[in-house]
């Protein structure tokens, strides 16, 4: 792309970001809607630069995608299907049709069944499994331990690896009479949730079971009736999915009335992504400082580091939410990209993770993208001493990679220690590069409205840049050889059928494994 040319020549020896920084930036590179700053002044994104990546969007039809997007058109091409978990957080009033069909009495209706369910389940069962995988497992679970502070409900545990001791561990000790396993599969094929579901059946016998899916046939084969099925459409992926069904979990450990605040969080943010001018807008800007740090200066990671405990599986949700999306090696029109396409996304919470791999972001040779997250409150009440230092944490930290430490200031600080050559070595291993990326985003308080607006920001930003990238971000072809490769294995593994087809490093991996 031109525009990414042009970017390019101007980051070429651009002022550090310490040279460019002042408070007229500050109010220029930062923008906030209901209650979220997001701050990208800690970039080396000037103001030349940034009227480039924002002419970037016009050039590659952001807006239109975005409306496409929205009004149900079919902008997943390769499946043929519409793109719309905005429809399950659009509200009462909302009409959003897709082949002239109004989809929104359906999800109101199946919102309404849930709310229902949830509401009786919180009365009858002292633990929630919920047994699901990838996009079936990551939002629910990352979200019911982010909203702790709100659970009034049973206790939820959540069952995604094939691996025997997750189901093992996750059903230790619990009463099946109490117990309510909610099966997370649109199809009901998965098979590690099937081999799952299958062995909590087994295990705990008088258990109460549901179903998330939309196979009606299955789930009712497997012994869950239909009253306890909830399904959903295939313009729903399931990356982007816990605002329905899949969310089912959540809604029961939160309640419906908090889990309404949530969708109101991510409705909020639907708006704002629509109505907002590009240069205001939170997703847009946050996609652009991706686009910047990965297409233009070619950084092939990027941290997501909340600081905020109960965040702790955000980075893992992001990480498929990112690189399930945009993961991705065509174009739409089936040629290979010219560009990279998304990142590797990876984190944790601080401030453990700085005591960690902070080392390596703060003086390794590549320069790691970093995206801050803090609140101004925390939940604990008399601990406030604690949230003061945490927030201390994470603004030390984006200063610190801004800011750096230069050979002489560590000379300085090993004061008379050593001299000569000996200090010169000796500061040497002091020394921080600086002049390292990061942007902030800081929010009032973790509530389920502000975990709304959160996760939705996060799947705007990487609509925003998959459309830049020319790259289809609502399919997930790259899953699936591994998945038929698997079944192929299983009964060779089994003594079934014979290896001799497979490659002589598979085979011989077998022959130790079988």
């Amino acid at each position: 792309m031109e525009t990414l040319d042009e970017l390019r020549a101007r980051a070429e020896g651009a002022p550090s970001i310490l040279e460019l920084m002042d408070d007229a930036r500050v109010r220029a590179f930062s923008a906030e809607v209901d209650g979220l700053f997001f701050d990208w002044s800690k970039t080396k994104v000037d103001e030349g630069s940034r009227a480039l990546l924002l002419r970037l969007l016009d050039e590659r039809g952001v807006a239109a995608r975005r409306d496409a997007m929205f009004a149900g058109e079919k902008i997943n091409e390769t499946e043929g299907r519409a793109v719309l978990h905005t429809a399950l957080r659009a509200g009462p009033d909302a009409v959003v049709e897709v082949d002239g069909v109004d989809v929104m009495p359906g999800v109101r209706e199946t919102l309404e069944r849930m709310r229902a369910f949830a509401a009786d389940a919180r009365k009858r069962f002292d633990d929630v499994v919920n047994i699901g995988i990838g996009g079936s497992d990551l939002g629910p679970a990352m979200g019911v331990l982010a909203l702790a502070p709100y659970h009034d409900g049973p206790r939820c545990n959540f069952v995604s690896n094939v691996d025997g001791a997750d189901i093992a561990d996750a059903l230790e000790g619990l009463d099946p009479e109490r117990t309510l396993v909610i099966v997370a599969s649109k199809t009901f094929t998965t098979t590690e949730t099937m081999t799952n579901a299958a062995t909590a059946r087994d295990r705990l016998p008088g258990a109460t079971f549901a179903a998330l899916s939309s196979d009606l046939e299955r789930t009712e084969a497997f012994g869950i009736p239909a009253d306890r099925v909830f399904g959903f459409e295939d313009w729903v992926g399931g990356r982007y999915s816990m605002w329905g069904p899949i969310g089912l979990s959540l809604m029961i450990a939160i309640g419906p009335e908090r889990f309404d605040e949530f969708l109101a969080g991510g409705r909020a943010m639907d708006g704002h992504f629509r109505d907002a001018p590009w240069a205001r807008n939170l997703p847009a800007l946050l996609a652009l400082s991706g686009l910047w740090h990965n297409q233009v200066l070619g950084c092939a990671t990027r941290a997501v580091l909340p600081y905020e405990n109960r965040l702790a599986r955000l980075p893992a949700y992001l990480q498929q939410l990112e690189m399930e999306s945009n993961g991705k090696r065509v174009s739409m029109d089936g040629a290979e990209l010219s560009e990279h396409s998304g990142p590797v996304v990876w984190g944790e919470p601080g401030t453990n993770g700085q005591h960690a791999f902070y080392q390596l972001i703060h003086q390794g040779t590549r320069v790691i993208p970093c995206e801050f997250m803090v609140a101004r409150e925390g939940h604990e009440p008399g601990l406030e001493h604690h949230h003061r230092l945490l927030i201390a944490n994470c603004l030390a930290q984006s200063e610190a990679l801004m800011r750096g430490r230069t050979h002489a200031e560590a000379k300085v600080l090993l004061g008379e220690k050593f001299e000569g050559a000996e200090l010169d070595r000796q500061a040497a291993h002091r020394v921080f590069p600086g002049d390292r990326p990061s942007t902030t985003l800081v929010y009032p308080k973790l509530t389920p409205f502000v975990l709304g607006q959160i996760v939705a920001l996060y799947e705007h930003r990487v609509f925003v840049e998959g459309t830049v990238l020319g790259i289809n971000s609502f399919d997930q072809w790259g899953v699936e050889l591994g998945k038929e490769l698997a079944r192929s294995l299983e009964p060779i593994l089994a003594g079934e059928e014979s290896a001799d087809g497979k490659d002589a490093s598979t085979r011989a991996l077998v022959e130790r494994l079988a």
